[in-house]
């Protein structure tokens, strides 16, 4: 099931308004937490740009440089996003709190902050819940969890997983502001620029640890090769699936290499019509297995000649 492009724009129109909402608030209030969070939102901000840059070059047909098209480009830009979150909004984070902690400044007027912290709560809830909508279409009945190690499109989680970090930032931020204001004690405000640093190194740690599994190469779920490895094998000339290695290639599109162990009494020009037709009834259903390259097994079928979908 194809995802939507929806949370995405919706994350990119938050984020750039959020972004400059709070640090019109660091200027004239001072904040580290503030100036954490601007960075934070910018950050984000690039990251749906990179996603979407993603997603339009990874839909580029296939040509003679990349003969099995460009599906992984979306890869990469999502493990490019992962980085980008723990090496600016993590490291700024950690730069800002430890500054403020070295110099601490109290904050004269923390309304600015409460206002623009309220304004960015409400768009950053709209975007997770939108996020989290799509995410849930996307899984069905699948455990929150299982679905995010099964995913195939990073879009999806990578959204969802950013909003969820703003939100813990945001509340994150309100209480250093806050509780360095009430107790006239600016240290809280450099400690809260700490921790906003250590919930965005955990989602990217999270986020790339997921990208680059599917930058790797993930096979198809089991249970849809096992019900392929079974339609083979209800063709008249297939005995057994040898073998069914699998991987993504994009989100909606599967390369699968079968070998097949046909009967013994079929000639040549058999087995080849066989390959044609089974290719045919495979992609008719399971519409995701774009490519299927299905080889002869056993003794006499492995002196016949590969057959490949072109």
């Amino acid at each position: 099931m194809p995802a939507s492009k929806t949370p995405i724009y919706s994350a990119l129109a938050a984020n750039l308004a959020i972004a400059i909402t709070k640090f019109v608030a660091a200027g004239v209030t001072g904040s580290s937490a503030m100036i954490s969070e601007g960075i934070h939102s910018l950050v984000d901000t690039l990251n749906e740009i990179l996603l979407l840059l993603g997603i339009r070059r990874s839909q580029q047909p296939a040509d003679e440089r990349r003969p099995f098209g460009y599906g992984k480009e979306l890869y990469f830009w999502a493990f490019i996003v992962s980085i980008l979150i723990f090496g600016i909004g993590g490291g700024v984070s950690f730069y800002e709190g430890i500054t403020h902690l070295q110099h601490p400044e109290p904050i004269s007027d923390p309304h600015w902050n409460y206002i623009v912290l309220g304004i960015a709560f409400c768009f950053d809830g709209v975007s997770f819940i939108t996020a989290l909508r799509e995410f849930n279409r996307q899984r069905g009945s699948q455990p929150f969890w299982s679905a995010v190690k099964r995913s195939k499109d990073p879009s999806t989680f990578v959204v969802l997983f950013e909003d969820a970090a703003d939100l813990l930032g945001l509340i994150v931020a309100f209480l250093g502001v806050f509780l360095g204001h009430q107790f006239n004690n600016p240290y809280f405000d450099g400690a809260a620029s700490l921790i906003i640093g250590l919930i965005l190194t955990a989602v990217s740690i999270l986020l790339a640890r997921e990208s680059r599994s599917l930058l790797m190469g993930e096979s198809a779920d089991p249970t849809v090769l096992r019900s392929v490895a079974a339609l083979v094998e209800r063709d008249d000339t297939v005995i057994h699936v040898l073998q069914s290695p699998s991987m993504y290639l994009a989100p909606e599109e599967v390369f699968l290499m079968l070998v097949v162990d046909f009967r013994n009494d079929l000639t040549t020009i058999d087995i080849n019509q066989a390959i044609d037709r089974i290719r045919t009834t495979i992609q008719h259903e399971f519409p995701i297995i774009k490519r299927v390259f299905i080889e002869p097994g056993g003794e006499k079928n492995s002196a016949i000649k590969p057959h490949a979908e072109s």
